[in-house]
């Protein structure tokens, strides 16, 4: 990938002066969804699929981009001076963002520069091709101009792009993960203080199996204002708790405290809504201790309920990822099956059975044809490290 996008720059730019190169992955979430921007626990990992960039300083203030993926669509031009927060949603509003959140925070950004990109990561299902290309453009402007920032500092500017410039409500769940990973480990990050831990992904004997259930997960067109809708549920379903209870977020319930006082949030739906992040939060605590003690079983049972939560009580997923889901329990060899990312489409991500997984693939992938009329898409997810330079 970055040789077909270091020939692309050399065509678009030129060959002359200091070309670098740089990788930031998408990821997968495990299980704790929709519990970030809830005070909550998640349990991601980076991909080893993700956005390449080719880039190389300028000696004034204009950024150009190129996009091979979308070639159609040219070379991007704007100056540092003329970055303003949209909704398009466009690739490229993603990059204009985190520049714009680092120039806001009182970053100095002494110039522009020239970048081609390439992925392959597959935009819209799910494993935050969004936060990947935020995690590159701040990597590249961190490393082209020795930016005092810290890859934590990179994940929240990530952040502050999605929100402020590009409309979605999201957590950090996302840039943090692209941001942080770590070949072979999972994330377990408390999203309240940003604490967090590497847990090895000890599956000798199984595979993380991702599911793309091609129906587009895009959090800026239909699914973005039931995105952000879900949000102002559990933002009012926490206010309501707040009457009576001297609580921060949802996160910081149990199970048996919110069964308790439950009956204080006035809306039914947004009492689903505070259900799913409470009771999706305990699943995540329980999950990592389930792997960290080697008990994978009970990891999938937690991975299984984690998918009826999200489609039931946060009304975040649809027909076709819960095919995916519900079919793949039926198969040997399952661990666990569950929607993962924002949802409104998507992926599923499973833990299989090494020996299972040709079976899974060819068996799931026949039911999900016939039942929807839809060609699945699969990928052997390999946990690997953060956004970076690459030597």
């Amino acid at each position: 990938m970055i040789e077909k996008a270091l020939e692309c720059f050399k065509e678009k730019f030129g060959d002359e002066g200091d070309i670098r190169c740089y990788f930031a992955p998408g990821r997968v979430n495990l299980i704790g969804e929709h519990t970030d921007y809830n005070g909550g626990h998640v349990f991601p990992c980076a991909l080893s699929m993700g956005n390449y960039g080719v880039a190389r300083k300028r000696d004034d203030r204009i950024l150009r981009w190129f996009n091979m993926t979308w070639p159609d669509e040219g070379v991007q031009e704007i100056s540092l001076d003329d970055l303003k927060p949209n909704d398009n949603g466009m690739w490229y509003d993603y990059q204009q963002g985190v520049i714009w959140a680092m120039l806001k925070a009182g970053i100095d950004i002494p110039g522009g520069y020239d970048m081609v990109m390439i992925a392959d990561l597959p935009a819209g299902s799910g494993l935050s091709a969004s936060a990947s290309i935020e995690e590159l453009a701040a990597v590249i402007v961190k490393d082209l101009y020795d930016l005092p920032i810290s890859m934590i500092d990179c994940a929240k500017f990530g952040q502050v792009s999605e929100n402020e410039y590009n409309g979605s409500n999201s957590g950090i769940m996302d840039q943090f993960a692209s941001a942080m990973g770590k070949k072979d480990h999972a994330i377990f990050l408390d999203t309240a203080d940003l604490s967090y831990e590497y847990v090895p992904l000890n599956l000798t004997n199984e595979k993380i199996v991702i599911t793309n259930s091609k129906v587009k997960h895009n959090l800026t067109e239909n699914s973005y204002n039931s995105y952000n809708q879900r949000r102002k549920e559990s933002e009012e379903a926490l206010a309501d708790l707040q009457r009576i209870m001297d609580i921060n977020s949802l996160g910081e319930l149990d199970e048996e405290e919110f069964d308790k006082q439950c009956e204080y949030i006035k809306s039914d739906v947004c009492r689903k809504r505070a259900k799913h992040a409470v009771y999706e939060n305990q699943r995540t605590i329980k999950a990592v201790k389930a792997l960290q003690s080697g008990d994978l079983e009970a990891f999938g049972k937690l991975m299984n309920e984690a998918h009826i939560s999200m489609s039931e009580d946060y009304g975040a997923s649809c027909e076709e990822v819960d095919i995916l889901a519900e079919e793949a329990w039926k198969l040997p060899g399952v661990i666990g099956s569950r929607i993962t990312g924002g949802g409104f489409g998507g992926c599923t991500v499973s833990i299989v059975k090494n020996e299972y997984v040709d079976n899974f693939t060819s068996t799931l992938g026949s039911v999900y044809k016939e039942r929807t009329g839809i060609d699945a898409e699969f990928y052997i997810a390999d946990a690997g490290d953060g956004a970076r330079r690459l030597k």
